[in-house]
């Protein structure tokens, strides 16, 4: 994952070494090539073909995939949790091998807070495993793009995952800030 934000439309097109980066939000055609993109982004965990279907039919206001020469290169899933509407819960962020190093990550997700309909965003919120110092950057580095603090606390420990060897993923809270 990557670092530098910059705030971006919904229409975004932008150009990126010569071929232009389009973000938009996800249609239920794109949960195979989501799969496929999870799948090619360890650590991330991968989900099934059929989550990545709901994700796009369902929450893809909150969602945004971001195309390169009509190649997937990154897909940011994310909703607000039900009663905090103040509230991104970021899911996953996953950026192609071939993207990194541009920034990708971030741009997504400031383009999710540019969104008609999140004006009321005022906290970010993930889970990151201690390991992933990757996306702790990214997060960290967009905590101070928004002039926010970042705060962690506890939320799933390894022992909820059951017998398949999960590392903990405390909670990272980006905020208050404004986006707009």
């Amino acid at each position: 994952m990557d670092v530098v934000c910059e705030a971006e439309t919904l229409d975004d097109t932008t150009q990126v070494a010569d071929a232009p980066l389009i973000l938009r939000a996800p249609e239920k055609h794109d949960g195979q090539a989501i799969h496929d993109l999870i799948a090619r982004c360890e650590p991330l965990d991968l989900n099934s073909v059929y989550t990545y279907l709901l994700l796009a039919e369902h929450f893809s206001p909150t969602c945004v995939l971001a195309h390169e020469r009509d190649q997937l290169r990154g897909f940011v899933s994310a909703y607000t949790p039900p009663g905090r509407p103040d509230v991104l819960f970021v899911w996953q962020v996953a950026v192609h091998r071939q993207a990194r190093g541009r920034g990708l990550g971030p741009r997504m997700l400031r383009h999710l807070l540019g969104r008609p309909g999140l004006e009321d965003i005022r906290y970010m919120e993930t889970t990151v495993g201690p390991s992933n110092r990757a996306s702790r950057r990214m997060f960290a580095r967009v905590a101070g793009s928004l002039g926010a603090p970042v705060r962690e606390s506890r939320l799933f420990s390894r022992s909820l995952f059951g017998p398949h060897g999960h590392d903990d993923e405390p909670l990272l809270r980006i905020g208050p800030f404004d986006a707009h």
